[in-house]
C-alpha cells in the first residue's frame, strides 16, 4: 500500500512527539518497521518517499516479426538462447511466444512402446 508524503510526515511526527509504537499502530495502522524505514528515508534523502531516479520502463518489446522469423529459421533454439539474441529474459520470450500462439521445442516420447507403434504404423501403410 502506498502512502503519500503528507501521511508519512504526520505518522513520523506523531511518533517523535512521544507516542509509543502501539499508539502509532492504533492511530495510523503502520508497523514499527514501516515507521523506521520512513524515518531513515527522511534522514538519508530529506524525503519520506525517496524520489525515483532514472527510467523505470521496459527496455523494449520483442518484435513479433523478428521472433517468428528466428523461430522458423532455428526451431531447435532454447528459450534462453532466443532471449540472448533479443537481450531479454527467457520468461519474456516465453510470454511473447504464448501471446503469438507459437509453441517451440516439443519433447517427443522415446519409449519403446511408442517406437514399436510407430514402426508398425509405417510398415503397414
Amino acid at each position: 500500500m502506498a502512502y503519500d508524503e503528507k501521511f508519512r510526515r504526520k505518522a513520523v511526527e506523531f511518533k517523535e512527539s512521544g507516542h509509543t509504537f502501539k499508539q502509532l499502530k492504533e492511530t495510523f495502522g503502520i508497523s514499527r518497521t514501516t515507521y523506521i524505514v520512513w524515518r531513515k528515508n527522511k534522514e538519508i534523502s530529506g524525503f519520506y518517499v525517496i524520489p525515483r531516479v532514472g527510467k523505470y520502463t521496459r527496455k523494449g518489446k520483442i518484435s513479433p516479426d523478428e521472433l517468428k522469423r528466428l523461430v522458423e529459421e532455428n526451431p531447435e533454439l532454447y528459450l534462453y538462447e532466443i532471449a540472448q539474441k533479443f537481450n531479454c529474459t527467457a520468461v519474456a520470450v516465453f510470454k511473447r511466444l504464448k501471446q503469438m500462439k507459437i509453441t517451440v521445442k516439443k519433447r517427443h516420447s522415446a519409449t519403446l512402446k511408442n517406437q514399436k507403434r510407430k514402426g508398425r504404423n509405417t510398415s503397414q501403410g
